[in-house]
């Protein structure tokens, strides 16, 4: 055998660089490599940091102060496969941290992040791309800043993606997006309803959800809604409630559910199918709080439509809601107090909750939770209004105590909804008699003073149902109650200015009211309003004729005549016409003025007149018509001192004038004959 021949090695070429190998513990330097030419450096350093970045938070801001991020972006669109998809796996995960979403933003690198969607690439990096996507659009800027770059699409088309974890990430982007008007708007040209209906049969809940979540959103438009009922999304929506296993879905599933029904087409639909019944068993039957309200709120949406309200009531709606008003979740009783104050709009439905509903509302009134008073104060408000029987109802439900209770609530709407109640039930006598026991009337004060409008108005509308005899008024008048009534007479409120006048009409019933709302100013207020073409009302009108008719003398020398109505007493004084807006003196301080020239003022006096000895002339005697004939004697003393004013007294109709020739007032003064022969005309000094 031949020897043999060792091969010899050719030495490498003297301008190639052997290869090296380095082992980096260090964060910044593996970042330095960022930026080398070599593609297998760049994937190794990337693959790295990718590792370091998973570790935490902490690692996270580690890069982003090492300034590893601006290399980064340039690597997303790198020839080489393999680099691209490591940096787009690293922004996937740093896309997380809020400082890294902002420098983000800054570099604009959201065109580069969104062209890793795109058919051809692989599985790997739509994951992370969506991911990257998905962080990012948590803010309103970066929301933009994708659909501005045609996101949305990409993101919709990947919802058919083999990977969960693809269809998991862009279906939350897209869930982030549409909270924006027009991205709910694209949404629906796209036609993403089906593929995210698909999304709902996933094996994975979390996909499940946020398609769920997602429709919960876009279904608040009506086309949305119709596309939902198109492509029979409702069918699958009750699958879900009706799949025991799937209960954690129910209550998003209800939510999408509550928006649909407010398409008449929809309830029409759910209800041939039985859908609607399911619904309604569903609810009542669940245990699950959550589940309860949704259902509660989905029916309160639906029964706004005049023909929804009419197909739940024949699917007896009404019997489901008694049954939650009966739950120990306060979230609950206040959903089914609002989808039975919706569900009264029905009369039919009105006239069910007569025996079942009032009495437990009339419980939830006494509830420690300030919105559960004000729903069932809601409820009962609209229940009772303009329907006797169950005003009846309310009060036999022993209602009145806590209504009134409710009066001094911290919600306002809590307030005005029970001032409405006890406004209802006050129109019905023996009812009114009852609430007048329980002290209205100082109750009413509270809500009289309240700076919200709405309270304003519904308290005044109380005073006036309620405030309807003698003893009412004086309660009102004995616990403060006439003084803020009167203030709402200033209101800029047209409600309001039109029920306080309305309450001071009423108020106005008798003669120390009336003279009490005048002391308070209440005649200056309203004739100020009635000036004005646009705050004045009837009611503003009437009241301020109601106080005149209680004050004759101001009513004839401002209006210069007196109705058939009007009858004068002891105290009358004619004093002559006087301006709008001037002050009537009061007949105490006119019979304090010294004589003058002009028209005496006339005062009426039925006490007969004995002229008393001289030495009682300058005293005062105690009684009204004594007192009075005081100041005829001081100016019967004032004729013998000037002859300059001389009077005539006529019987009948006409006023006093003097012995000069100078005209009668023009005024007549109604006045009986037996009334002229009885009383006698005294005649004061005026200033005028």
């Amino acid at each position: 055998m031949g020897k043999k021949i060792k091969k010899e090695v050719e030495p490498p070429p003297k301008d190639v660089f052997d290869p090296l190998m380095i082992e980096s513990k260090k964060a910044a330097t593996v970042v330095l490599m960022l930026n080398s030419p070599e593609e297998e450096i760049l994937a190794k350093a990337c693959e790295a940091i990718y590792k370091f970045a998973l570790k935490g938070e902490e690692n996270k801001t580690t890069l982003l102060e090492l300034g590893a991020v601006e290399p980064l972006t340039k690597l997303l669109t790198h020839e080489d496969k393999i680099v691209r998809r490591n940096a787009t796996m690293i922004f996937g995960i740093l896309a997380s941290n809020n400082d890294v979403k902002k420098l983000l933003r800054e570099l604009d690198v959201m065109n580069s992040v969104i062209a890793q969607l795109a058919p051809e690439e692989e599985v790997v990096i739509h994951e992370f791309a969506s991911l990257c996507l998905a962080n990012m659009s948590a803010e309103y800027t970066s929301k933009v800043q994708i659909f501005e770059h045609g996101g949305l699409e990409p993101l919709i088309r990947l919802l058919s993606s083999p990977d969960p974890d693809v269809k998991k990430n862009s279906m939350e982007c897209i869930y982030n997006l549409v909270q924006d008007f027009q991205c709910r708007t694209t949404l629906q040209e796209l036609n993403a309803i089906p593929p995210i209906l698909d999304l709902l049969k996933s094996e994975y809940p979390v996909i499940q959800l946020l398609a769920l979540k997602t429709l919960g959103v876009i279904t608040n438009d009506k086309e949305s809604r119709t596309m939902l009922r198109d492509n029979q999304g409702l069918d699958h929506l009750i699958k879900i409630l009706e799949t025991k296993e799937l209960n954690d879905l129910h209550i998003e599933a209800l939510a999408v559910i509550a928006n649909c029904l407010e398409d008449m087409d929809t309830v029409v639909q759910i209800q041939q199918t039985g859908g609607l019944k399911k619904l309604l068993s569903f609810a009542e039957n669940s245990t699950i709080p959550d589940i309860q309200k949704n259902a509660a709120k989905a029916i309160t949406k639906a029964a706004y439509d005049p023909e929804n309200r009419k197909l739940f009531h024949e699917q007896e709606v009404e019997k489901c809601l008694v049954a939650l008003l009966g739950s120990e979740n306060d979230g609950t009783k206040i959903a089914a107090s609002q989808a039975i104050s919706a569900m009264c709009e029905n009369s039919g439905s009105k006239d069910f909750f007569n025996n079942q509903g009032i009495p437990q509302l009339i419980q939830l009134l006494k509830s420690d939770n300030e919105e559960v008073r004000e729903a069932a104060a809601l409820a009962l408000a609209n229940l009772t209004t303009c329907n006797p029987a169950n005003a009846n109802a309310a009060a036999e439900a022993d209602g009145i105590d806590p209504l009134i209770n409710v009066l001094s609530s911290k919600r306002d709407g809590a307030i005005a909804n029970a001032a409405t109640v006890l406004t209802n039930m006050a129109m019905q006598e023996p009812l009114r008699l009852n609430i007048q026991n329980h002290d209205i009337m100082h109750a009413i004060i509270s809500p009289l003073r309240s700076a919200n409008t709405v309270v304003q108005s519904k308290a005044a509308l109380a005073v006036t149902a309620t405030a309807c005899d003698v003893e009412a008024r004086t309660e009102l008048r004995n616990s403060g109650g006439l003084e803020p009534l009167v203030e709402l007479l200033r209101s800029k409120n047209d409600e309001v200015r039109k029920h306080a006048s309305w309450a001071v009409m009423v108020c106005a019933g008798d003669e120390l009211t009336a003279n009490e709302l005048c002391r308070l100013g209440a005649l200056d207020i309203l004739e100020e309003v009635n000036l004005s073409g646009t705050r004045k009302n009837k009611f503003s009108e009437a009241a301020y004729n109601k106080l005149l008719n209680n004050n004759l003398s101001l009513k004839y020398s401002q209006t210069g005549y007196l109705s058939s109505s009007n009858i004068i007493n002891d105290g009358f004084y004619d004093c002559g016409r006087i301006n709008p807006g001037t002050k009537l003196l009061p007949l105490k301080e006119l019979c304090l003025q010294e004589p003058s020239d002009l028209r005496a003022v006339l005062l009426i006096n039925s006490k007969s007149y004995v002229s008393p000895p001289s030495s009682m002339e300058d005293k005062s005697d105690v009684g009204y018509g004594r007192s009075i004939s005081s100041s005829s004697s001081l100016r019967r003393s004032s004729k013998e001192k000037t002859k300059k004013n001389s009077y005539h007294f006529s019987a009948g109709f006409g006023s006093p004038i003097e012995d000069k020739s100078e005209p009668a007032s023009g005024r007549n003064t109604v006045l009986s004959k037996s009334a002229t022969k009885e009383k006698g005309w005294s005649s004061l000094p005026t200033s005028r």
